[in-house]
């Protein structure tokens, strides 16, 4: 394994150079005099050697001279191209590399039921959900969750392809075209007033509040017409958020908690990439500089989970 310059460091993001979060981390690592490169998934690579030798490559160079990565959002690609990326970061990880998010963190923050298993086990409440493979077990689960339901890609966010449905024929046929396509069957209860929830935005050991609104719609994205007003969480709303990205292995996350009529806030999904953009707009610390603080602190071997008991 190639020995880092720990002289100079050096971080490396996988995902776009392009836009306004790659601008912000840019930014933030000019400002901590450490070097930031870019380079897309599809450019990752290895090469094993008959000499026992393993190189992890990408555009940017080989992964092993970097101080710590951080990950952004992976494009789609097929299945074989999606595990090799994951294995590339797994190996990184085990010749003690820094991955901020783990591989093994994101296999359970991108699928929602494995997240929802999480949060559940934990004994934060969530909303009553069913997760099957055909129609017919679909409208069963529209059925005894009282014919209002909130329907996802198991795979997803920022609100893509997330419907509400209320009408039993209108589940029929969208139960009909998720077959079609060869998808898992989301199927949560809708949790009324809808249209407003909290998001815990977690780095490293810090946790920020920001309450985000939409008059128009029960999808609460900035990207769909959602409002943010940062508000200051209580101790408890911070324990739930670092105990549930400790459990699934997360430095840099959301957790999401959905408003209810009918009781507690029910915590709905976890990002692990999330996006930062509205809430920057609203709280007065930059996100992207404690992103990088982390990066550099755990690429020393300094990690901070915060207190979660």
């Amino acid at each position: 394994m190639t020995t880092r310059n720990d002289s100079i460091a050096k971080l490396l993001v996988l995902g776009s150079d392009q836009g306004w979060h790659a601008d912000q981390l840019r930014a933030a690592s000019a400002a901590r005099s450490c070097q930031l490169f870019f380079a897309p998934y599809e450019t990752l690579s290895a090469k094993v050697t008959d000499d026992g030798r393993t190189q992890l490559f990408c555009a940017a160079g080989q992964l092993d001279d970097f101080s710590s990565l951080v990950t952004r959002t992976m494009p789609s690609g097929s299945f074989e191209r999606i595990m090799f990326r994951l294995a590339v970061l797994h190996e990184y990880i085990r010749r003690s590399g820094v991955v901020i998010n783990s591989p093994r963190s994101l296999e359970i923050a991108i699928d929602k039921f494995a997240t929802l298993a999480v949060i559940s086990s934990l004994g934060y409440p969530v909303p009553d959900t069913r997760v099957v493979q055909s129609r017919r077990e679909a409208m069963d689960a529209f059925r005894d969750l009282g014919g209002d339901c909130v329907v996802k890609p198991i795979f997803g966010g920022e609100g893509r392809g997330v419907m509400r449905i209320q009408n039993a024929e209108l589940a029929w046929t969208s139960f009909a075209t998720l077959d079609q396509l060869d998808a898992v069957h989301y199927v949560q209860a809708f949790v009324p007033p809808g249209g407003c929830d909290l998001r815990l935005l977690v780095i490293g050991s810090d946790v920020f509040g920001v309450r985000r609104t939409n008059a128009n719609d029960f999808r609460t994205n900035v990207s769909g017409g959602g409002q943010c007003q940062a508000i200051q969480i209580s101790d408890e709303q911070r324990r739930l958020a670092l105990q549930i990205t400790h459990a699934i292995g997360l430095r840099f996350a959301s957790v999401d908690l959905l408003d209810a009529d009918d009781g507690p806030p029910r915590v709905v999904e976890v990002n692990g990439i999330p996006g930062w953009q509205g809430a920057q707009q609203v709280l007065p610390h930059s996100i992207a500089a404690a992103i990088v603080d982390v990066a550099l602190a755990d690429a020393c071997g300094v990690q901070s989970l915060g207190e979660v008991a």
